[in-house]
């Protein structure tokens, strides 16, 4: 435990609350800046220690920081608006391919960067160059479309019953987030994404 942070320093933030996304489902932290009173840093990463704990990485680069100090956090927002894209990016692509090659089609593991997405499936043969073109034109007809994003809380069993898709192997607790992408696709996730 630090109780005191220099120029220079690296050091794990913790506060009490916090603007910033932690790496989550694929989803990689938020980056910005911590400022205090009389100092300032940069959030190089920010991520989970633990089931609930979030932590900033920050590197001091203006005066200081010390214990119990009241900050303010910024994200970067150009870099969160692309994590938004992209990770809105990964819904439609997951539904895309149960449409086309069929409901087993499931997220096997995904990486959402700023600058580009990842998507892990499985499926039990090699995709065909027309399937990966009708993919394609379901994910663009989308977002052409600006179809509208919504969030909403809910219980887990009410989200799964309106017909929310859960990935397995994930844990949920008994309060979910929905996040919906029009008619065309409906999933349990926690991440962040586009209004529309």
């Amino acid at each position: 435990r630090v109780r005191e942070a220099t120029v220079g320093d690296e050091v794990e933030v913790i506060l009490d609350r916090t603007p910033a996304y932690a790496e989550s489902g694929g989803q990689i932290g938020d980056t910005g800046t911590l400022v205090g009173r009389s100092g300032r840093g940069e959030i190089a990463d920010t991520y989970y220690r633990g089931s609930k704990l979030i932590v900033h990485r920050v590197k001091v680069t203006t005066g200081g920081f010390h214990e119990h100090e009241d900050v303010a956090v910024t994200v970067a927002s150009p870099r969160r608006h692309g994590l938004r894209q992209h990770h809105t990016g990964t819904h439609l692509l997951h539904a895309a391919l149960r449409k086309v090659l069929g409901t087993h089609v499931t997220q096997a593991g995904s990486l959402v960067a700023p600058d580009h997405l990842r998507f892990d499936f499985s499926h039990g043969s090699s995709v065909k160059d027309r399937e990966v073109e009708q993919v394609e034109e379901l994910v663009n007809e989308q977002v052409q479309a600006n179809v509208p994003v919504t969030r909403a809380e809910m219980d887990l069993q009410e989200a799964l019953a309106a017909g929310a898709m859960a990935l397995f192997g994930e844990k949920y607790g008994e309060r979910v987030c929905v996040v919906r992408i029009g008619d065309f696709s409906t999933e349990l996730c926690g991440g962040t994404h586009l209004d529309q």
